[in-house]
């Protein structure tokens, strides 16, 4: 199947936008590289510091300096239930790679938050920064220089993206990543949207709540609704960088287990020691950037990902902006249905199909490229498989041509809906992104007066206290990163949602977030740029009429224009969202950050340096022939 045009001029778009970042990019990727094994360039003190506390045999293979050796950079803690299971794969993955020669050695641990932790409290206003914060502790972990690839274990919602932004400024090693898989199928996600609506409208016990909640999240592995977290899994599918079908096998399995070996023996391969030397940053190249977008519309993911994915490809010296997404939004079929676009959760996903199915589709509809590089080197296609377990061994075989159930996984010649439900509204109150897949279309236009919030604790005592019983617009300003750090909005959910189902006409207009969560009220989320960096939203009052109109792409005051030049910017007093609960410490973020729609990012685009290393076409760059196992793109491009 030929390329769809629009992905293959929005593809060149990038290309040709992104060409002086990737150039230099690449350029830094090829200065950190050395002959032979990375810790060759170390000093005897440096190295014999770098092996002091191994064991016998993997000091010696260490000393020797002729086989790879392995980072295992990991963001286990045993309070997030998706990151429990990493407690036990670091002896799996060393076990594993000393089967085929090598060493690994844990190179460091990164924070995990859990923002079904902090949602609705302070901790959650540190949450977007965690991500940043994350890459540089990667980079920490990275910088003794003792490696030759890298396995990351992350699976959660700042975490990967962090992970691979990281790794991506250590683009010259392989990198593979490991996921731990979600937890089994408790409560289902509609009883429980029930539940918090009704604990909303006071019908439901704080008891009764928390016993809902307990049946949803109840073991470990990953929460199973289609958020952010599980959002991130489909994109290290789609992107190539897991083993294939890897994402959403259960965690305390022969199979899980099988998979996280063969993902330790792949790193292995993939090192410049292996012969099939294939480093990060010519993976998440251009094409490979387009088709994660691709993935993240055709399965309706977390919006979160407007945000990570930019920051993603900056880390790469690639430019994307909300363009670029809506453009391929407008022709990318969504095959899913997955909560919150509707009941099924990710293990019904995955029986039915799962990533690969979803792949396969799509490069048979011309929606993706299938020549890039991946961890297998041989193109995407390699990717359409499941995984089954031969002994111990992980083997994959092909997948059924039949989705298992059309309720949830569909081909893309019989989609749920023709476009990826994200779009880009726009006006002169700013650019935002707005999820509409699980949003009705009697509700994709509001037109109505806007009602000024400056928190989400302000909107809830309105709300229990009866006065937002009527059509509005709720405007939440204040919530961008520089103001305080753009936590997720959740709280507003069910309250808005219980006014929408009583017949009234609402929306929600914000700088902040709402995340993978984002349900059936339509929402303008990281209206950008936020009021701190001189937006519009600041210059609203109540009584404004608001429209937004998900059909035009629309977002606009309807105020005269002579009246919205004389407004001035709102203010609000800030300083309790900056102390306390270590915000204090993040300081240097909200004064550095970037708007929404480049990233929120505090690392600036690669910029060149005097080099005498050859650059490569970064138009050619992923491109590979699929065929036999022997097909890599690089096998010392050096």
């Amino acid at each position: 199947m030929a390329l769809h045009p629009v992905v293959e001029s929005v593809t060149k778009r990038i290309i040709e936008r992104s060409r002086p970042s990737r150039g230099a990019y690449l350029a830094h990727l090829d200065a950190a590289r050395v002959d032979g094994p990375q810790r060759g360039a170390l000093s005897c003190t440096n190295l014999a510091h770098g092996f002091a506390a191994f064991p016998a045999n993997d000091k010696l293979m260490l000393k020797q300096v002729k086989k790879p050796s392995v980072a295992i950079v990991s963001a286990y803690n045993d309070m997030l239930s998706a990151h429990q299971p990493f407690e036990h794969f670091p002896a799996i993955i060393k076990d594993a790679v000393r089967e085929v020669g090598a060493v690994a050695q844990f190179a460091g641990g990164v924070p995990a938050m859990c923002d079904g932790v902090t949602q609705g409290q302070p901790g959650m206003e540190l949450s977007l920064f965690s991500r940043d914060a994350i890459a540089m502790a990667t980079a920490i972990a990275l910088s003794h220089n003792m490696f030759d690839s890298a396995v990351y274990l992350g699976v959660c919602d700042k975490i990967v993206p962090g992970l691979l932004i990281g790794a991506l400024h250590f683009g010259h090693l392989p990198a593979v990543f490991v996921p731990a898989g979600p937890m089994t199928t408790g409560m289902s996600n509609k009883e429980k949207a029930r539940i918090r609506q009704l604990y909303a409208q006071g019908k439901a016990t704080r008891d009764e709540l928390l016993e809902c909640e307990s049946q949803s999240y109840h073991g470990a592995g990953t929460c199973t609704f289609y958020g952010t977290a599980n959002s991130n899994q489909m994109l290290m599918e789609i992107m190539g960088l897991h083993m294939p079908g890897a994402a959403f096998i259960t965690p305390g399995t022969a199979l899980r287990d099988g998979l996280t070996r063969a993902a330790a023996q792949r790193a292995v391969a993939i090192s410049q020691q292996g012969d099939r030397y294939t480093p990060v940053g010519y993976i998440v190249d251009e094409k490979c950037i387009v088709n994660a977008v691709v993935g993240l519309l055709a399965t309706g993911g977390s919006t979160n990902h407007t945000l990570h994915l930019v920051a993603i490809a900056k880390a790469a010296g690639i430019v994307i902006d909300w363009n670029d997404f809506n453009e391929l939004s407008a022709i990318i079929p969504m095959l899913t249905r997955i909560y919150p676009n509707g009941d099924a959760d990710v293990n019904h996903f995955q029986a039915a199909g799962g990533p690969g199915f979803v792949i396969r589709e799509l490069l048979d509809a011309g929606l993706l490229h299938d020549d890039v590089t991946t961890i297998l080197g041989k193109g995407l296609r390699a990717h359409c498989a499941e995984p089954f377990l031969d002994g111990e061994k992980a083997i994959w075989k092909e997948l059924p041509a039949l989705t298992g159930d059309d309720s949830v996984l569909r081909p893309a010649s019989a989609p749920f809906a023709r476009d990826g439900g994200m779009i880009l509204v726009a006006g002169n109150l700013g650019r935002a992104v707005m999820k509409i897949s699980a949003v009705k279309e009697e509700h994709r236009v509001v037109e109505a007066p806007a009602l000024t919030f400056n928190s989400q604790e302000d909107f809830m005592h309105a709300y229990t206290a009866g006065k937002l019983d009527r059509d509005f617009v709720a405007v939440l300003r204040f919530q961008g990163p520089r103001a305080n750090g753009m936590p997720e909005l959740h709280a507003l959910t069910p309250a808005l949602a219980n006014l929408q189902d009583a017949g009234r006409h609402v929306a929600l207009v914000t700088d902040g977030r709402m995340s993978g969560a984002s349900g059936k009220v339509p929402a303008a989320i990281h209206v950008s740029p936020e009021i701190l960096a001189g937006g519009p939203l600041g210059l609203v009052r109540d009584g404004d009429i608001i429209r937004l109109d998900a059909t035009t792409g629309t977002l606009e005051a309807l105020v005269p224009a002579d009246v919205w030049a004389a407004r001035s910017q709102a203010t609000a007093d800030l300083s309790s969202s900056h102390i306390g609960m270590g915000r204090e410490l993040f300081t240097m973020f909200r004064n550095a950050i970037s708007e929404a729609e480049k990233g929120a990012t505090t690392f600036p685009l690669p910029s060149p340096i005097p080099t005498t290393v050859s650059l490569h076409d970064t138009a050619d760059i992923g491109d590979t022939v699929p065929g036999s196992d022997e097909d890599f793109l690089i096998k010392n491009p050096k």
